[in-house]
């Protein structure tokens, strides 16, 4: 609740804020009307059933049971806040991906365009808390059936009904080849039947090296509508060799403070709206986050909580983006809502589990104390 001790209500690398306030504009495209048919987000990509120990794993202990995964975060986000979302993606067919279904669709996610795969298993994730701020993550999706998405699933299951926005990380071309052929393929539908197109920068190292996810994010600015990503990440994006941390940036002659972190940022924003990005918001961390338009920019900051777990915590950022903007609303009240669910996620434990519904929103103004009857 506010008043608590601060926690970073958006999960990013490093970053501040600090840039001039101005009102935001509308995304470069238009967003489609909501049809009855027609739903209001398209995302997939890899579910896990995740494991939650209770302290160090090579000393056993409890284990709680659940699942996670980045677009399907998303997707329960923006479920509990009254949109139509569908999620594809492909599970094994074993207990694992029964778990992974039932859990989406009792959260009211549709998932008729997810695939079952006989020939490989659901994917598996571990959290181990080491610190109080400090949790260790295993992997363990090498040959998933998740990692094996064919784009002609996406195909069906994006044409079944073309969506007004469509969501995808950076984390689902990482996993294989064939995943990342969907990823580009949902582009190309959203491209040809009017999607808004938001893109997640996602970045995982495990995955992938920077090299490689520059190469395809590069291919994919020009198709995306709204980037989110963190400060750290921009670069991935950049055109003309922009790099990882330490590369040197394709910024113009003009001469920057090497700790102008702010300036720095909202030139490699220009220089991706230059290449056709409608809308780049930034997630800063326990700073907030800046969404910059061709209008300008906005910066707010992040919601002061009782940190329980930061995991999720940019998933749920991205649902609250989503919402406010799928409700037509401005940059600031897109930035305010994401900046709450965002705070929520870090509130409470868990991937998803604390993503708010739309009457909860409210709640973190209220004093410490308070008892909702």
């Amino acid at each position: 609740m506010t008043g608590q001790p601060t926690a970073p209500a958006v999960v990013a690398r490093g970053g501040r804020g600090g840039t001039t306030a101005r009102p935001g504009a509308a995304t470069a495209r238009p967003l489609l009307p909501g049809q009855p048919d027609r739903p209001d987000v398209f995302t997939f990509g890899e579910t896990m059933v995740a494991l939650r120990g209770s302290g160090p794993l090579k000393l056993g202990g409890t284990m709680n049971v659940s699942i996670a995964g980045a677009e399907s975060n998303v997707a329960i986000g923006l479920a509990r806040l009254g949109h139509h979302v569908r999620w594809a993606g492909a599970v094994g067919e074993d207990e694992a991906g029964q778990l992974v279904l039932r859990t989406l669709r009792a959260e009211g996610v549709e998932i008729s365009g997810a695939a079952t795969d006989p020939g490989a298993p659901t994917g598996l994730l571990l959290f181990e808390p080491r610190l109080p701020e400090v949790t260790r993550v295993h992997y363990y999706r090498a040959g998933s059936a998740g990692s094996r998405l064919t784009a002609e699933v996406i195909r069906r299951a994006f044409s079944a009904a073309p969506p007004r926005v469509l969501h995808l990380t950076g984390i689902t071309p990482a996993l294989s080849p064939t995943a990342r052929s969907a990823a580009r393929c949902a582009l190309q539908l959203a491209r040809e039947h009017g999607s808004l197109a938001c893109l997640d920068v996602n970045f995982r190292a495990r995955l992938w090296t920077a090299e490689e996810a520059t190469e395809v994010l590069r291919e994919w600015i020009p198709a995306v509508d709204v980037l989110i990503a963190s400060d750290d990440e921009l670069p991935l994006c950049l055109p003309g060799g922009g790099g990882w941390e330490g590369s040197p940036l394709p910024l113009p002659p003009q001469k920057v403070a090497a700790d102008d972190a702010a300036a720095t940022v909202a030139r490699q924003a220009g220089l991706l709206m230059d290449q056709g990005v409608g809308e780049i918001v930034v997630k800063l961390g326990a700073a907030g986050a800046t969404a910059f338009t061709h209008s300008g920019s906005l910066h707010r900051p992040a919601k002061t909580v009782r940190a329980a777990d930061a995991v999720g915590a940019g998933d749920a950022f991205v649902a609250g983006y989503l919402s406010a903007l799928l409700d037509g609303e401005g940059t600031a009240a897109r930035l305010e809502r994401a900046v709450t669910t965002g705070a929520f996620a870090v509130a409470s434990p868990g991937d998803w589990e604390g993503a708010p519904t739309r009457s909860e929103l409210g709640m973190l103004g209220a004093p410490p104390g308070t008892v909702v009857r």
